[in-house]
């Protein structure tokens, strides 16, 4: 049941990022909700990512700007999501956008944020703004280190998926590599998610989308899926996502050395982590492929790989 439910939520979230509404598509007491906050909307640009919102968009007005997303499952899982992001947003450091607002109306949960500039992050080699990332990055782990806010246990949501745990009840799925070493892998999986846990507050959904660049800094956004875990989980989230925009593994290991959490981390947890986040990917590209998956999929193979071969033991 909770495969089936993972498949849908997530092929449900990739058919509405290919739909979402304009302004004008919006209920009209949602417009008026919105207008009663911020003003008057002259013009509203629609962001061009993210899958988590039904409506998020650049709002215009006579006397600036705002950032709004919102979601018509106010009382679902979403607006759950949404209602998280807005509890932890007192507590996140000056990378992150500061929440201006939120209204409820129609059964849409609403949220506004003062807008940043800045385009999404380039994470390919040689760009100038990975340095920047970096300094976010490092910013907001020292910062959220032994955060009091409430927030579920990142250790916990791996526990729950368990990508090869998952995988070994379904042998056919896997390719002769993985299957040869589906021991190993269940081990590392295990150490990953025990040392996934952890006091600080991590942002656990680090890509390209929810990471703007400009004015000399970057801004990490979107926090709805934070969770209570280690920081190098972040690092090395972000780590898969480097490898898919053409670092090698060695490369993007050498852009994490600048992170202190990733510093402070020993060789096997690292690889622990990689084994689990590979376990994840595969899991989810080999029950439900979305376009993105195949690459990042790819990406977290080449990274678990590199790692086991230089700490196998």
């Amino acid at each position: 049941m909770q495969e089936r439910l993972l498949r849908r939520s997530a092929t449900a979230a990739w058919k509405e990022l290919m739909t979402r509404p304009g302004w004008a598509d919006l209920p009209a007491p949602v417009r008026a909700a919105i207008e009663h906050r911020c003003g008057r909307v002259i013009r509203a640009q629609v962001a061009s990512g993210g899958r988590n919102a039904d409506f998020s968009a650049t709002l215009h007005m006579a006397d600036g700007r705002v950032f709004c997303k919102g979601t018509a499952d106010a009382n679902g899982p979403r607006g759950r999501a949404q209602r998280h992001e807005a509890y932890i947003n007192p507590w996140l450091p000056p990378v992150a956008p500061r929440l201006a607002w939120v209204s409820e109306v129609a059964e849409w949960l609403l949220l506004g944020f003062e807008h940043v500039g800045g385009r999404h992050a380039d994470l390919s080699p040689g760009s100038p703004g990975l340095a920047l990332v970096a300094d976010a990055m490092a910013t907001t782990s020292d910062a959220l280190a032994h955060c009091t806010a409430r927030a579920p246990g990142l250790a916990d949501k791996w526990r729950w998926l368990s990508g090869w745990k998952r995988l070994a009840a379904m042998p056919d799925y896997l390719d002769v590599w993985p299957r040869d070493r589906l021991d190993q892998l269940l081990k590392w999986e295990a150490k990953g998610i025990e040392w996934a846990d952890g006091d600080g507050l991590v942002h656990t959904d680090l890509h390209p989308l929810n990471i703007l660049v400009g004015e000399g800094r970057a801004w990490i956004v979107d926090w709805a899926w934070s969770r209570k875990g280690d920081a190098a989980t972040d690092a090395a989230l972000l780590v898969i996502r480097l490898i898919h925009a053409g670092h090698t593994p060695e490369s993007a290991e050498a852009w994490a050395g600048l992170l202190p959490a990733w510093r402070a981390t020993s060789e096997p947890k690292l690889t622990a982590f990689a084994v689990s986040i590979w376990g994840a990917w595969e899991y989810l590209q080999r029950t439900d492929p979305l376009p993105h998956r195949a690459a990042l999929t790819s990406a977290a193979q080449r990274w678990a790989k590199y790692r086991l071969g230089s700490s196998a033991g």
